[in-house]
């Protein structure tokens, strides 16, 4: 059985192309039905001119009006009534399809979604989420990213408990291990908001570990980081930054030292192991998580690999049923900001 996952047709820089050719692999190889969204009339000329594309599972949606990543977001949203993103999101709202991904107007995408879809009961804001690469080789889940940039305590056990299902239902971790972002690991160490988060999280019944700090990120040794989307969102950006100056740096070396034929042949194959593990394309794409539908939200500079795979992660969230775990898990617990210590 087909997963319909619409797709913003008109989202990276580069749009069309990468998102017809990403619809072509996706529909090739997964058992997907993409429904294109925007320009009706240039879309079928495009998909047109790739041989054999008129036999797959593509539908073309019209949307008149394309949101441009350098727009505001509030502005967008309200005036343009058509944009890709919107009619993409009514899509799923209205059940034609089961989830939506973009490469475009992150802040255009995150205000429709909310909008359009609303928020899951018991979720006061949500969080985009983004799976980030660890030394263990699965991706550990930090959330937010950016979606909520002032957040109190009971945001940050709702991101936990999001987070700590979609682990489980979607990227089909155990017990995920839940880790709250801090400036240290024991109990006493961070601000007044990780510390009563702290005391929210430990009360909660999945597999707290406790804080955790920036380097935890990456080796594995928690698969969910929770922090506000202010820190979530510098955290995300010094890491691409690191990787891509861990990555230069390092081809550079490896053009200049590498000499002998073999060693070269290695060299590169040990680089391009290393290069996929950093690759944003792989991942698919940031869920936006505490909205009633699915939502994921990739780069502006994706490529067709990176849409093939937002498209992935989207049908895998739609299928998974994790909304409604979230829904359920958020409806047992009493998540409620502890009252002040009295002196």
């Amino acid at each position: 059985m087909l997963t319909d996952v619409a797709l913003d047709a008109v989202g990276t820089d580069q749009a069309p192309d990468p998102e017809i050719r990403g619809a072509i692999m996706a529909c090739r190889s997964l058992p997907v039905r993409v429904h294109l969204v925007g320009p009706e009339e240039e879309l079928r000329a495009l998909l047109l001119k790739h041989p054999g594309a008129g036999r797959l599972p593509i539908v073309i949606h019209n949307a008149t009006e394309r949101i441009a990543m350098d727009e505001k977001a509030a502005t967008a949203v309200r005036s343009k009534k058509d944009s890709s993103i919107r009619v993409g999101l009514k899509l799923v709202r209205e059940g034609v399809c089961g989830g939506f991904f973009t490469a475009g107007n992150t802040g255009a995408a995150m205000a429709s979604a909310k909008m359009v879809l609303g928020g899951l009961p018991g979720v006061d804001r949500p969080a985009l989420a983004t799976p980030m690469p660890t030394t263990k080789g699965n991706p550990c889940v930090l959330l937010d990213v950016g979606a909520t940039v002032d957040c109190k305590a009971r945001n940050l056990a709702q991101f936990a408990v999001m987070g700590e299902v979609y682990a489980r239902s979607v990227l089909k971790i155990d017990s995920p291990r839940v880790g709250l972002l801090s400036i240290g690991e024991e109990e006493s160490k961070g601000n007044d908001l990780t510390h009563e988060a702290f005391a929210l999280l430990k009360q909660l019944p999945f597999n707290f570990i406790g804080n955790v700090e920036g380097r935890d990120i990456y080796n594995g040794n928690a698969d969910v980081i929770v922090c506000d989307g202010f820190v979530g969102n510098v955290a995300l950006k010094t890491s691409e930054g690191v990787a891509r100056f861990v990555r230069d740096v390092l081809r550079e070396s490896l053009t200049r030292t590498i000499k002998a034929k073999v060693g070269a042949l290695l060299a590169r194959k040990a680089f391009n192991d290393f290069r996929r593990r950093l690759d944003y394309t792989e991942y698919g794409g940031a869920p936006l998580l505490g909205v009633r539908g699915v939502c994921v939200i990739g780069h502006g500079s994706s490529n067709d690999r990176a849409i093939y795979n937002g498209i992935r992660v989207a049908a895998e969230f739609a299928r998974s049923g994790a909304n409604q775990c979230i829904e359920e898990e958020l409806a047992s617990q009493a998540i409620n900001t502890p009252a002040p210590e009295s002196n």
